[in-house]
């Protein structure tokens, strides 16, 4: 599934040395062996549709999401949406931290909107891509 949501990214970009449509197996599960890592499918009506990876050491340190993705044939109906308010609730609202690519500019309208500010200086990965790294903390 992971593979089938970043495909088209992969191609856009060509970062394969970080995209995860380039990962192996034993990639991916080590990642998930960590003992930060919570996991969580995005399901509709049963079927899954996407995940959301969350890095929460529970100790008062900023967390992360990394990666969370749909398949293309969800996109734009608010599952991404749904998750972040969906992990925010289990694992805090704010002291968040997450990167994406500038140029996915439906990627950052949804992070700004959620509430996460743009922080620190970009990293160009190469002539195509971008990253961009949000944060999210407490207003007051």
């Amino acid at each position: 599934m992971q593979k089938e949501a970043f495909a088209a990214l992969l191609e856009t970009y060509q970062d394969y040395e970080i995209n995860p449509a380039n990962e192996t197996a034993e990639q991916v599960m080590q990642r998930l062996m960590q003992p930060e890592t919570y996991y969580y499918f995005i399901t509709v009506n049963g079927e899954r549709v996407g995940a959301i990876r969350i890095v929460d050491a529970k100790n008062g340190s900023r967390k992360r999401i990394s990666p969370l993705f749909i398949l293309p044939q969800y996109r734009s109906r608010g599952y991404a949406q749904a998750a972040i308010r969906e992990a925010e609730q289990r694992h805090g609202v704010y002291n968040w931290s997450l990167s994406t690519i500038m140029q996915e500019a439906g990627n950052c309208h949804l992070y700004e909107k959620m509430g996460y500010r743009r922080t620190g200086v970009p990293q160009i990965i190469n002539e195509r891509m971008t990253l961009v790294h949000y944060e999210k903390d407490d207003p007051a």
